[in-house]
């Protein structure tokens, strides 16, 4: 994958990231997937942000590193989530993987193992953040792990070229709280994916800018 992405903000970043590939390595092997939702965090100035207003923390310090490394973090005390780092030193962006496609039968096996269920439907797997992060074994043991390198326990590879998929865009989700920036249209989704976790009846079709 051009290591480019990881330059650019989250939310120039969040549709290129659409069809990337996300590899975990665990005691049982690889276990690949397609990237197919993913939401943008954008900056300081973002309300829905972790690092809104320049918020430093100790569970936001990741944000402020170099793009190219993820930032896991836990919800609701159970959940795990994990987002790509992107954007200069010092400008906190990320974007968050909300859904991924297992790319092969063992993939999707190994998967549904992990998770301890049994898959009814594609978006029961890994169709949501902390479906796909327990189904990937993610957790904050993950947490700035560099993203570029194929030797660690996860990485990301290039994929499917996203001029050349059919990308919608809609509302982020559950983030009531961001007041003027809740109804932006920052998630970005695979048009027709069964994996992605919520179908937006008003999503637009989304181009990607002429470069």
């Amino acid at each position: 994958m051009s290591p480019h992405i990881y330059t650019l903000t989250a939310l120039q970043a969040a549709p290129l990231l659409l069809g990337q590939h996300v590899v975990r390595r665990t005691e049982d092997g690889e276990i690949r997937c397609r990237i197919v939702e993913t939401e943008s965090y954008g900056g300081s100035e973002d309300k829905g942000s972790h690092a809104y207003g320049g918020r430093r923390t100790a569970r936001t310090e990741v944000m402020f590193r170099t793009g190219g490394v993820a930032y896991v973090y836990l919800i609701y005390g159970m959940y795990n989530c994990v987002n790509v780092v992107t954007a200069a030193k010092d400008d906190p962006h990320a974007v968050l993987i909300r859904a991924v496609e297992p790319l092969t039968g063992y993939d999707e096996g190994q998967m549904a193992a992990y998770r301890g269920i049994t898959v009814k439907k594609p978006s029961d797997l890994s169709g949501g953040p902390g479906k796909l992060c327990r189904a990937l074994r993610i957790d904050k043991s993950l947490n700035g792990c560099p993203l570029n390198d194929p030797a660690g326990p996860l990485w990301l590879e290039q994929g499917d070229l996203p001029d050349a998929l059919d990308i919608v865009q809609a509302p982020r989700i559950n983030i009531s709280y961001a007041e003027e920036y809740a109804q932006l249209p920052w998630r970005f989704y695979l048009r027709g994916n069964p994996y992605v976790s919520v179908l937006d009846r008003q999503a637009q079709p989304f181009r990607l800018p002429k470069v």
